[in-house]
C-alpha cells in the first residue's frame, strides 16, 4: 500500500482534494486513485467486512446500479480491510462488477479518517469524488447500507 498524499494536507472532507493512494485490487493489481483524475468521477465506499450481511447487501446494491454509475461517468471502488484473496472470493461469489481494494493494514481507513462504529466495528462511509479529484459528498451510515448507493447517485447527478 502506498500513500501518495498526507491526509493532514488534503483531509478527507467535502471541498478538499481526495487523499491519493495506491492499493491492490481483488486481482492483485495496483490501483491508484489519481489515475482517474481528469477522466472519471469516483465513488469510493468503505465497508467493514466482506461476506457480512450488511456489507453483502451494500456491495450487491452497488453491483445492481453499476451501469447507472458508469452512465454517470463514475468508477465505483469498494474498500475493506479484507485480504486480496478474500476480496477476490467476495467479488466472484456475488458477481461484483467493480473494483474492490484490500486495505489489510488499515492505512486507507486512517487516511480517510473512517470512524469506528460504537468504538468497535469498522465504519461504513462513501465518498463521491469528482473528476478533478475533489470530494463532493461524504455519507456515513452503518445501518442504512443501501442509502450509500442512492446518496452517491444523487450527488453524481449534480456534478
Amino acid at each position: 500500500m502506498t500513500l501518495v498524499q498526507d491526509a493532514a494536507t488534503t483531509g478527507a472532507e467535502v471541498g478538499n482534494f481526495a487523499p491519493d493512494f495506491t492499493a491492490s485490487d481483488q486481482n492483485g493489481n495496483p490501483v491508484t486513485l489519481s489515475q482517474f483524475r481528469g477522466k472519471k468521477h469516483v465513488v469510493l465506499f468503505f465497508y467493514p467486512k466482506s461476506f457480512s450481511a450488511g456489507c453483502t447487501a451494500e456491495a450487491c446494491a452497488f453491483r445492481d446500479s453499476h451501469e447507472v454509475f458508469k452512465d454517470a461517468g463514475a468508477e465505483v471502488i469498494g474498500i475493506s480491510m479484507d485480504s486480496v484473496d478474500t476480496q477476490e472470493s467476495f467479488a466472484k461469489r456475488f458477481r461484483l462488477t467493480y473494483t474492490l481494494l484490500s486495505d489489510s493494514d488499515g492505512s486507507l481507513q486512517k487516511l480517510y479518517s473512517i470512524p469506528r462504529w460504537m468504538g468497535l466495528f469498522r465504519g461504513r462511509v462513501t465518498f463521491v469524488i469528482d473528476s478533478e479529484g475533489i470530494i463532493r459528498h461524504v455519507f456515513n451510515s452503518q445501518v442504512m447500507v443501501k442509502d450509500h448507493v442512492s446518496e452517491a447517485l444523487e450527488t453524481l447527478k449534480s456534478l
